[in-house]
């Protein structure tokens, strides 16, 4: 197969090719974005993989970062863009299921498309578009299917990892796990007890937010790979009742736990705890464990304004998106009125403050600085009193 009209992100680094191979040395674009470009997607980055090592590479470019020199990459930068070049290499020794314990530099690019994981990503195109494709990675794309490249278990062994990416490119792409490859996935899902909770968390976070999440989580799920995910094991029933939702894409991280934590009947303190195991940022979990109180409260119908605003009006949204997922019925356009109506975001929008409420009462800092201000913030919120200083102090020396 020959690419007739090589896309602008490969036209752009044409000029690095040529350098390379007029020193020559091969070049080729390999790996995603030969993928996503094949399939008509957004290309993301551009991957070149080269037969010149990285001292050669150097001598090559004048400006180069030496940004994984150990696994064969150096970055060229050439004007204002940069371009990641790997030397061709072989692995092997994978004694901790991640990463190789020696890599090798060699000169041929079929070694080098050995060692990648999945047929579809294992594609190279020079710089006349034309597509080397050992592994029939170009019939798999046109089957939507996802392959391992050669023996499945011996990928898998070499990065366990890789099982999470197939069940994630599968929910990107809507494509459907290969028979041998999903059934080395389900012999060995163990080995992903080896793997960092992050990188696993990474590529499940990318799963649940694709338009076919269903299609990736059901594999997670069948395949056995949840079970040796934090906090998941023994929970594939709990879990599955995600797949029997209303065919919506979460709107974020924060709506992708918050249903998850939803679907395990999870109390604030479970919750909390699920999150800190999956080492989710201290952002992602504030609002995850927000939005699972807020969606509480309207499940049992017992939210009121200030409830709203105290769990973060920002939330709201989300909430809604997951209330329709999980058939919560409320009077969201009046809600939404009221919230739109609240003329302040938190207490810093507050008219007046704590050294305005020491002078109007003539006390010293203390307790009832906060509580006071609490008040004044909750009269606010609920339309009690309008936000401006006379209002407030009034309302505060009628209140005491």
């Amino acid at each position: 197969m020959q690419i007739k009209q090589l896309p602008a992100d490969f036209i752009e680094a044409l000029p690095v090719l040529e350098e390379i191979e007029r020193a020559g040395y091969e070049a080729y674009f390999v790996g995603g974005s030969v993928r996503d470009h094949i399939l008509g997607l957004p290309i993301h980055d551009v991957d070149i993989a080269t037969s010149a090592y990285p001292e050669e590479i150097k001598e090559i470019f004048k400006r180069t970062v030496d940004t994984g020199i150990q696994h064969g990459t150096v970055t060229v930068l050439m004007g204002d863009d940069s371009y990641e070049i790997t030397t061709f290499r072989t692995e092997s020794g994978y004694q901790d299921y991640r990463r190789p314990d020696k890599v090798t530099f060699v000169r041929s690019l079929s070694d080098d498309l050995k060692r990648r994981d999945f047929t579809i990503n294992a594609l190279a195109v020079d710089r006349n578009g034309n597509v080397i494709d050992q592994f029939d990675g170009l019939k798999d794309l046109d089957q939507h299917i996802i392959r391992a490249v050669g023996k499945a278990e011996e990928r898998f062994h070499e990065d366990a990892l890789r099982m999470m990416r197939a069940v994630r490119f599968q929910a990107q792409l809507n494509f459907k796990v290969e028979k041998n490859t999903a059934q080395a996935i389900s012999d060995n899902a163990p080995l992903l007890e080896k793997i960092a909770v992050e990188r696993i968390r990474e590529e499940f976070v990318k799963l649940m937010l694709s338009e076919s999440w269903q299609n990736g989580f059901s594999d997670f799920l069948e395949l056995g790979l949840s079970e040796y995910c934090p906090d998941f094991k023994g929970k594939k029933m709990e879990l599955e009742e995600l797949l029997d939702v209303h065919d919506q894409t979460f709107s974020d991280e924060d709506a992708a736990w918050s249903a998850i934590g939803y679907v395990l009947s999870l109390n604030h303190q479970e919750f909390n705890r699920l999150l800190r195991d999956w080492k989710v940022s201290n952002k992602t979990r504030e609002a995850s464990l927000n939005t699972l109180n807020l969606l509480h409260l309207f499940e049992n119908q017992d939210y009121d304004l200030w409830n709203i605003y105290k769990l973060g009006i920002d939330n709201l949204p989300r909430t809604v998106q997951l209330c329709q997922m999980f058939l919560i019925e409320f009077d969201y356009t009046d809600l939404q009125k009221q919230v739109d109506n609240i003329s302040i975001k938190n207490s810093h929008d507050l008219a007046l403050t704590g050294k305005d409420i020491c002078e109007i009462l003539g006390v010293k800092p203390g307790p009832i600085i906060g509580k006071s201000m609490s008040q004044i913030e909750r009269a606010v919120v609920e339309g009690n009193v309008s936000n401006n200083f006379d209002d407030l102090r009034h309302y505060l020396l009628s209140n005491q």
